[in-house]
């Protein structure tokens, strides 16, 4: 991890974009060795340079709050987008400002509050908003397929908002989801129905915000809740008898002790760094600061400190291994670009602020599993 903190040491403010004012910049996307897509609060997905953050076009069309951004692997100008307004739209980057070269949509009572896409772009799926205050869908596409065929839906893995799905860097049958129910469940997608696709299920006591893959194999997965929880379960270990839970905390703002004496106030989200092996956790400050640290099994590690760039909460990060540089979008409507640099700075620092700080939970819960159940968490929600 020295060769991270090092990399992280030396990131200043080198460019910044502001949209519009009254726009929260929500999530980001990068195409390999290409461009950068933002999604928008206006329903809009824009497509900037990933070196200057120049405006490249913008694409319309969704009529609802946006819930994720991903682009195709194999075929990466194309870039998929999901939305509450019940579609999931693809774009062909080549032409901005275009109408979607294909849309996919399920049922009409459909909202949908995530989206991904597997590694070998043949299966899209997105995760809904509770229906009828009892069910809430995984819903599948077959995205090869002229017309965007639907292939199915699952029904009986959550009971509320599916806010996060994720499918595995490698294995292009393994999806990962979560939801506001508190459960992050695992499925191997060959295995057919769902009561038999389904692997795994693990329940971080809160409802789901993120969930990533990592490790050096992809055989780990972080959770982060909506409440600051922390939560890193070994799928590996499911036919073992060891303990799944490598390490978990339901506040994890508590295990941050930063400069000052100040905690942390929320969590941005997380990213496997595969060069540096190292699961990179970025949290934030109410008044834009950032801190960059590193997770593992023995806990949280602070490695540097970004200041002076945003001024509100910052909603997306995303760390560019080819620039070797970090973006990152907030509710000021900023874009920033974060880069190694000289002493030429716009506007903000990077400081590792002091020696780094190992920070371990104190209830790290080295316990198996919880047996699933489809009656999980559950978050009062205004109606």
């Amino acid at each position: 991890m020295d060769g991270l903190e090092e990399k992280l040491k030396g990131l200043s403010l080198t460019r910044r974009s502001q949209q519009d004012g009254s726009m929260y910049l929500l999530h980001g996307a990068l195409q390999p060795g290409g461009l950068l897509a933002v999604s928008c609060s206006d329903h809009t997905v824009r497509l900037q340079d990933r070196t200057t953050l120049d405006l490249l076009g913008q694409y319309q069309g969704h009529t609802g709050p946006l819930c994720g951004l991903t682009f195709a692997r194999t075929s990466s100008d194309l870039l998929y987008s999901g939305s509450a307004d019940g579609t999931v739209r693809a774009w062909d980057v080549r032409r901005p400002g275009t109408e979607a070269v294909q849309v996919f949509s399920g049922d009409p009572c459909h909202r949908f509050c995530s989206v991904d896409l597997n590694c070998s772009d043949s299966l899209l799926c997105a995760g809904t908003e509770q229906v009828d205050r009892e069910d809430s869908f995984l819903v599948f596409w077959d995205c090869r397929k002229a017309g965007g065929r639907l292939l199915g839906v699952f029904s009986e893995s959550h009971s509320d908002d599916i806010t996060q799905v994720c499918f595995h860097p490698r294995d292009r049958d393994r999806l990962a989801s979560g939801s506001m129910d508190g459960l992050v469940n695992v499925f191997d997608l060959s295995q057919g129905p769902e009561d038999q696709a389904l692997l795994l299920t693990c329940n971080s006591d809160s409802s789901a915000a993120v969930v990533v893959w990592s490790g050096p194999d992809h055989s780990q997965l972080l959770c982060l809740s909506h409440a600051e929880g922390l939560h890193l379960w070994d799928v590996a270990q499911l036919e073992s008898d060891r303990p799944l839970t490598l390490f978990s905390c339901r506040d994890a703002r508590s295990l941050t002790p930063l400069p000052g004496g100040r905690g942390l106030d929320y969590l941005v989200g997380g990213q496997w760094l595969e060069e540096e092996q190292t699961l990179l956790v970025v949290g934030g400050q109410s008044e834009g600061d950032l801190h960059l640290m590193g997770c593992d099994s023995g806990g949280l590690r602070l490695l540097s400190s970004l200041q002076g760039g945003h001024t509100s909460t910052v909603r997306c990060f995303l760390w560019d291994a080819e620039g070797h540089a970090l973006i990152t979008g907030g509710e000021e409507a900023q874009l920033l670009l974060w880069k190694p640099a000289d002493n030429k700075q716009l506007g903000g620092r990077s400081q590792l602020e002091g020696r780094s700080q190992l920070m371990k939970s104190h209830s790290a819960l080295k316990v198996r599993s919880r047996t699933h159940r489809k009656t999980g968490y559950h978050r009062d929600k205004k109606d």
